[in-house]
């Protein structure tokens, strides 16, 4: 290359991520080794082969195409995109390699690997934006988007803020001797009961002095006299604001802190003051006690003003569905109060289950309602009635609250959403064992679906039931796998050859459409697959994971393009929103930058991997 190149080299690599993040004078001299190279149309850079050299390729001009070796499309690449990542790292002996193939004249930039290993040796920061694995580059990536640094409350896990001194007593203990091992040993305001290995009380100070002092219980009869049974506990990863969530409904002051059946802490009310003030929290409280729809509508503003907070905060996308999901359980279980306050007590025992994104702790601004109710099998015809009336009153209610209808009209308002326990398993069994397009619809709405309110029996009687029927026609997985895979992820976003052709939302990218709703459908495969009974998208690829249906490579990857995604999506809705907009999924892909642009590909790759491996692995047909 002649110094005479230089400088429009050095000024085109250097607008490009992760180049820009190179001290300049070490990105000086990567370019005097930069190598140019023109391809004609058709002609190929082949990377399967041992004997081609190890290098990172930049596309100049034109375009391109990977081809793996046995044909299938790997991605398409335009101007500032690079390739030749997965022959740099150590792992490179794992990959297969692929061919680059001009579909039109192109200018190519190649640096050698001998120049990169010079930088990182230089700057090692610099090495895992260039890492061969895709999930490395974009967890590098969403590390920049989501700064780790302020983000308070929102993501603190109960294992971080909570009090590792807690009394562990048994249940024949004497009410003196738990006594003293709460004053005198732990110093701790809660003891928790076992019996044999299981929880099976709670004990505080506050609850000595009420039931046992006042009315002058003898201190030598065993803890399980006076004991709470059968105590509300938390888990060390959940969510602080969780946590705060479920204190607030039971109005209780202690939550034991449990993991395998081992108490490991407590988190106490006086953790929460001490450490944060949140809205969230506060707007959650404000819905509980809400005394009429107008007053519940009146808090869309403050329910707008949190999701922008949490995107503008860098909030991770899994934390930020998870805070949209609670507050969207408050509002619902408070219609549900108020309708009864209504209408009466139930006339028997029922479930208000919710299903989709509201299901799946996954909510944002665009969620609409799905939900259903599952009533006893005692249930009559005039009961039905009287839920029906229920049923309306909720979801006109929220849909005041702006959370829109189901456009399918998946709510416990249409009657055939109604039924008792007895249809709804019918239903599964009917829509596995023979599942046509509107059976599938069905099922695939109410696939994942979680308990708000009532019975959460007979939630886990319904999940049963699908598992059931699954596991006696493994061909319904397969059938999932054909429907997953009629829309393919855009594996070049450029050139419009993604985009939507027409209407409102013509030359944008529907992220939902084209890669959100794919991952999603992954992840009821796989965890239908190793009957997990977790709804959340990151729960079920976990699910997988540890029962090896999938491996720890592939779980990276996909859960991490799954954030990657949500990130963008997230920061899109909150553009529209700061504009006085309606969000939605269409993004204009002239909006990107070579960062977004660059992991969006890694990402698209992924998804289109994970769908080629489940055709495989479930028996596609």
């Amino acid at each position: 290359m002649t110094d005479a190149l230089l400088p429009n080299i050095l000024q085109f690599i250097g607008q490009i991520d992760p180049f820009d993040k190179i001290p300049k004078n070490a990105l000086r001299t990567l370019a005097t080794q930069v190598q140019i190279t023109y391809l004609g149309k058709g002609e190929v850079i082949d990377l399967c082969t041992a004997e081609q050299e190890k290098s990172l390729y930049i596309v100049r001009t034109g375009s391109m195409e990977q081809r793996k070796v046995d044909g299938v499309l790997r991605a398409k690449l335009g101007p500032d995109d690079m390739f030749g990542f997965s022959v740099l790292g150590k792992d490179a002996s794992s990959d297969k390699g692929y061919r680059a193939i001009a579909i039109e004249d192109s200018l190519v930039y190649i640096i050698p690997q001998t120049a990169l290993q010079t930088l990182f040796s230089a700057h090692p920061d610099c090495a895992e934006h260039f890492a061969s694995q895709a999930q490395v580059r974009l967890k590098s990536a969403l590390d920049v988007v989501w700064s780790n640094k302020e983000k308070g409350l929102f993501i603190r896990t109960v294992g971080e803020v909570a009090s590792g001194r807690v009394a562990v007593v048994t249940a024949d203990q004497t009410i003196q001797a738990v006594a003293h091992e709460m004053r005198m040993v732990q110093r701790s305001s809660c003891a928790v009961i076992y019996d044999n290995d299981t929880i099976v009380g709670l004990i505080t100070d506050r609850d000595m002095t009420k039931r046992v002092i006042a009315h002058g219980v003898a201190i030598d009869r065993p803890i399980s006299d006076v004991m709470t049974h059968s105590p509300l506990t938390i888990k060390p990863d959940d969510l602080v604001l969780h946590a705060a969530s479920v204190m607030m409904q039971f109005n209780i002051r202690n939550l034991p802190v449990v993991e395998d059946n081992k108490v490991v802490g407590l988190l106490t009310t006086t953790h929460l003051v001490q450490n944060h003030r949140v809205q969230a929290i506060f707007l959650i409280e404000k819905i509980k006690y809400a005394g009429s729809i107008k007053s519940l509508a009146s808090f869309t503003p403050e329910r707008q003003a949190i999701f922008e907070a949490l995107v503008d905060g860098r909030v991770a996308p899994e934390v930020i569905g998870k805070v949209m999901t609670m507050i969207m359980d408050a509002y619902t279980r408070r219609l549900i109060q108020i309708a009864i306050d209504k209408l009466g007590p139930p006339p028997c025992n029922f479930s208000w289950i919710v299903a989709g994104s509201h299901a799946r702790n996954e909510v944002h601004m665009l969620s609409d309602q799905d939900s259903a109710i599952v009533l006893s099998d005692s249930a009559t015809d005039n009961d039905r009635i009287y839920f029906n009336h229920l049923a309306m009153i909720v979801t006109n209610g929220l849909a005041s609250c702006d959370y829109p209808l189901c456009p399918g009209k998946y709510m416990a308002a249409t009657p055939k959403w109604c039924q008792p326990v007895r249809v709804w398993k019918e239903y599964y069994k009917k829509w596995v064992s023979n599942p046509e397009y509107e059976r599938l619809l069905n099922i695939s709405v109410f696939l994942e679906i979680r308990t708000i309110y009532g019975n959460s029996e007979y939630e886990t009687t319904l999940r049963d039931a699908l598992h059931s029927n699954i596991r006696n026609n493994r061909e319904f997985l397969s059938t999932l796998v054909n429907d997953a895979i009629t829309t393919n992820p855009p594996l070049g976003i450029f050139n419009n050859l993604v985009l939507e052709k027409s209407g409102e939302n013509k030359k944008t990218l529907n992220v939902k459409k084209y890669a959100i709703n794919l991952i999603i459908d992954l992840a009821r495969i796989y965890g239908l697959a190793v009957e997990c009974d977790l709804s959340a998208t990151d729960e079920r690829f976990k699910a997988a994971n540890s029962q090896n249906a999938l491996s720890d490579d592939a779980f990276k990857n996909i859960t991490g393009a799954y954030q990657f995604i949500l990130s963008l999506r997230f920061s899109h809705q909150l553009e529209a929103l700061k504009q006085g907009q309606k969000p939605d999924n269409n993004i204009n892909p002239d909006s990107f930058g070579s960062f977004e642009r660059k992991h969006l590909k890694d990402a698209f790759r992924i998804v289109a991997d994970l769908q080629e491996a489940a055709k495989v692995r479930f028996g596609s047909r």
